[in-house]
């Protein structure tokens, strides 16, 4: 089984539990451990794979948290910093549909340094980038670029989530549309929502989007659509993949609890290029990644929701 090295941030989610989806009308938070790739290493972590963490969180009592969230199910956070700025916050208000409304205070994710030692690392195995954060400036931003070319130089299998949020975004998205597309060209695997896949294309058509896609270099192209499935792409598949049927409470981390359940399936592949040449395999995985999003939103917080390799196989 390949290592997976998720790289972005971790952060705390302060969640106003059935408040509606407008923020000012919250008064009650609970708080939950987050952040698009911490997500992803926990959901490859609880279903038996090997994930490491790669971001920053102050010193702080919620960094500490954060920190043994991830230590109790099992991801290695050896190659985590801390730093002295405080940590990462988020505050999340959830609509009755589970659909959410962000605001971010942004502290200690990006201050994510270098570190040449992870090169060796990377060799043969599996880098998945979330790029949430990622962009928006610091030593993160910089450390994630060198991390992409590192590896890129060493083999790895690149993963490429954009985690586009609107809020941090608006009126610069052309920018976040650039920053985005070296990692669509060198990336293997991208995981994009409907939304992302238009914005990053120019594409309304979803089939025309991911065919602008794979133009920039992206092998397999997942679309997640919510209840309706996944839109798989590669050269030799272009279909829906149906999910199943739930009633969702929070939306948070279902994509990261897909692409984490998608990625320690890819783990466990000895020839990665089988999966572009035999539709079948690839299919079965997203099928089966469908389901662990689903499970997620049934329950509250991202990382408590994932689901287990025995939850997936009942199923």
């Amino acid at each position: 089984m390949k290592n997976v090295f998720c790289i972005g941030e971790l952060l705390i989610d302060f969640v106003a539990e059935k408040q509606g989806s407008d923020l000012a009308k919250a008064n009650n938070f609970t708080k939950k451990a987050g952040g698009a790739p911490a997500n992803v290493a926990s959901a490859i972590a609880k279903l038996e794979g090997k994930s490491f963490f790669i971001g920053c969180v102050g010193k702080d009592p919620f960094g500490t948290f954060l920190i043994n969230t991830l230590t109790e199910g099992q991801v290695d956070v050896s190659l985590a910093q801390r730093s002295d700025t405080f940590t990462t916050l988020a505050f999340v208000s959830l609509a009755e549909d589970g659909e959410r409304d962000f605001v971010f205070s942004r502290g200690a994710d990006k201050e994510l340094t270098y570190d040449r030692r992870l090169s060796k690392l990377f060799k043969d195995q599996i880098v998945h980038f979330g790029a949430a954060t990622s962009f928006l400036g610091g030593s993160l931003e910089e450390a994630y670029s060198l991390y992409l070319q590192e590896a890129i130089s060493n083999n790895s299998f690149i993963s490429f989530d954009p985690n586009f949020r609107a809020d941090l975004w608006k009126g610069t998205e052309a920018i976040f549309v650039q920053k985005c597309i070296p990692f669509i060209e060198k990336s293997h695997l991208c995981k994009f929502s409907l939304e992302e896949a238009q914005l990053l294309s120019g594409k309304e058509n979803l089939e025309e989007a991911c065919a602008f896609l794979h133009q920039l270099g992206s092998k397999i192209i997942t679309v997640t659509l919510g209840g309706e499935g996944t839109y798989l792409s590669t050269p030799a598949i272009k279909k829906i993949i149906p999910s199943i049927k739930v009633s969702p409470v929070d939306t948070t981390g279902a994509g990261d609890a897909f692409i984490g359940c998608l990625l320690k399936q890819i783990a466990l592949t000895t020839n990665l290029d089988t999966l572009m040449a035999d539709s079948g395999p690839l299919e079965n995985m997203v099928q089966q990644a469908n389901k662990a999003g689903a499970i997620t939103t049934t329950n509250y917080g991202a990382i408590e929701s994932l689901p287990t390799q025995q939850q997936l196989n009942e199923l």
